[in-house]
């Protein structure tokens, strides 16, 4: 069965550029960010992984862990690692899982039957992507074509989202970012979210808003 948003996210045991790798253990406490690449050496995942580790200041900020997956043997991805250093100026440090046997995109559901490995008539993985949250959830589930490189950007927009509407009774609107205004959640009446907000802006019985400066208290 396809995992969904809510699903605990399957722990597995491999090899990878940091030596053993075991997801409970790489958590902790911590959120983690997991994406998947169909080769090394691929143009598009190149710059992911290098903007990915651009970004690390930013995933600390908000205690999340990034690793990544492909299909390629542990000794592939150093080389392809170099490059990466080398191409989009970083010291790349977070792992990358060795799936040559595909045994942790099958249990996640990242293979394109489509889109076979010409050597071994293996099925490649797609451009996944898995946000997990502290109690091992998974929260978010993106899919890209191949042709498409992720957004970075969109996913730490949905993490902010994720991390303060775990802690505050509001909902994140179309293009929201972190300090914009957000929307009082339905299961709230006036009463309580004056109580918890100081007051709102009524713009349907529906749909209200408050400022970041009300619920960032």
């Amino acid at each position: 069965m396809a995992l969904r948003i809510g699903d605990e996210a399957p722990d597995f045991t491999v090899q990878s550029t940091i030596g053993e790798f075991t997801l409970s253990k790489y958590l902790g406490g911590s959120w983690g960010l997991f994406f998947s690449h169909p080769a090394d050496y691929t143009p598009v995942c190149t710059t992911e992984l290098g903007t990915a580790q651009k970004l690390v200041p930013e995933f600390t900020k908000r205690n999340v862990k990034p690793f990544a997956l492909s299909v390629d043997p542990v000794d592939k991805h150093a080389g392809w690692i170099k490059d990466i250093n080398e191409t989009q100026n970083v010291n790349f440090d977070f792992p990358i899982i060795a799936d040559d046997h595909r045994t942790v995109s099958t249990l996640y559901g990242m293979l394109d039957q489509t889109n076979l490995e010409k050597q071994t008539g293996m099925p490649l993985t797609v451009r996944s992507v898995f946000i997990i949250d502290p109690s091992r959830k998974i929260r978010l589930i993106l899919t890209y074509p191949a042709s498409c490189g992720r957004n970075f950007d969109e996913i730490l927009r949905v993490i902010d989202s994720l991390q303060l509407t775990d802690k505050v009774k509001v909902a994140t609107p179309a293009n929201w970012k972190k300090g914009d205004d957000a929307i009082v959640v339905p299961s709230i009446d006036n009463e309580k979210a004056k109580e918890l907000f100081g007051g709102f802006t009524q713009i349907k019985p529906y749909l209200r808003t408050v400022k970041a400066s009300q619920y960032q208290k």
